[in-house]
């Protein structure tokens, strides 16, 4: 029997084999002074990803599925295997840069009572990827969404709270939600909430989870000493379909996680904010031509409301 390792690194693929080898690579040139386990879920790709990872990377504990889970099930999946104090969700599109794996493990240990933590993301080209921690849902955010305000303001805190307006991701900060991209968390808080709810197929399983992790004491936090790269999307290109899994997500955690008149309102205030952005990007798209596929997109997930209203959606869009 190997050394039980500090961390088990879970990552999930779907049809991104290319980026997913170069994933692995990364990770195993820039660890090392963490002791980890490598347990890849493969949801049921048509890639070639199977063979190629298990040519590349034999010491990958790799489970082969014949379906696509989604991203909560998968991980689900993966963490009934790890044996690692830790569990390190890592999505397939990302690059370890600089040791960031053992800057966030001495992070974790310094900073104990957050019980989850995470890092700070770029793009390809270096550029800040500010979706490495989030605020929560609140009737406000929902509000400055519908009215515009976020796009108008990305950089205010109070009109963009969710987006953590103005902030650069270059302090150490208690945040409410981590990004389910690079994700740490101990392996018995995990057990403890039973990991993912995988009613979440798609989007919103980190921030149903970090919310029921702060019920139980923990204080999610992130630090800009591990960096890594996060393309992003990889595994979801058609915009449409990203929209109704986020809207539906959205309108999930507001009936789990608010209470009162936010709860009612919230999900009103989510649907209000598709009907507008549909209209006046119809409008928009009649003056400009740039502004087509921004109109179609919005056209398309109002048009398929009744999938998304009622909350997440149980399984995969392809």
């Amino acid at each position: 029997m190997s050394p039980i390792p500090d961390v088990s690194v879970v990552i999930v693929n779907w049809n991104t084999r290319d980026m997913t080898l170069a994933c692995l690579a990364s990770l195993h040139a820039e660890t090392r002074e963490t002791m980890f386990e490598t347990i890849l879920v493969d949801n049921g790709s048509a890639d070639g990803s199977v063979e190629a990872i298990a040519a590349a990377w034999p010491q990958v504990r790799l489970m082969a599925e014949n379906t696509n889970h989604g991203f909560a099930k998968a991980n689900n999946l993966a963490a009934e295997r790890a044996r690692g104090r830790y569990l390190l969700l890592l999505n397939s599109d990302t690059l370890v840069l600089d040791g960031a794996i053992d800057r966030l493990m001495d992070f974790a240990r310094q900073q104990p009572d957050a019980r989850i933590w995470g890092g700070r993301t770029v793009f390809g080209d270096g550029a800040l990827n500010p979706g490495s921690a989030w605020g929560g849902l609140s009737l406000w955010s929902s509000a400055s969404f519908a009215l515009g305000m976020v796009k108008l303001f990305p950089d205010s805190a109070l009109f963009n709270p969710e987006g953590l307006g103005g902030w650069r991701r270059d302090s150490e900060r208690r945040v409410d939600i981590v990004s389910g991209c690079y994700f740490l968390i101990e392996t018995a808080l995990w057990r403890e909430l039973d990991g993912f709810d995988p009613a979440f197929f798609m989007y919103g399983e980190e921030a149903d989870l970090c919310a029921r992790a702060r019920t139980l004491g923990a204080r999610p936090a992130v630090t800009p000493a591990s960096t890594i790269v996060h393309y992003g999307g990889a595994s979801t290109s058609h915009a449409p379909n990203k929209q109704v899994y986020l809207m539906g997500a959205k309108i999930g955690l507001a009936r789990r996680h608010l209470t009162g008149i936010a709860a009612r309102w919230t999900p009103r205030m989510l649907l209000s904010a598709v009907a507008i952005r549909a209209a006046l990007y119809g409008l928009a798209a009649r003056l400009r031509p740039s502004y087509t596929d921004a109109a179609r997109m919005w056209r398309e997930t109002w048009r398929r409301r009744a999938e998304w209203r009622d909350g997440p959606l149980p399984g995969a869009i392809v």
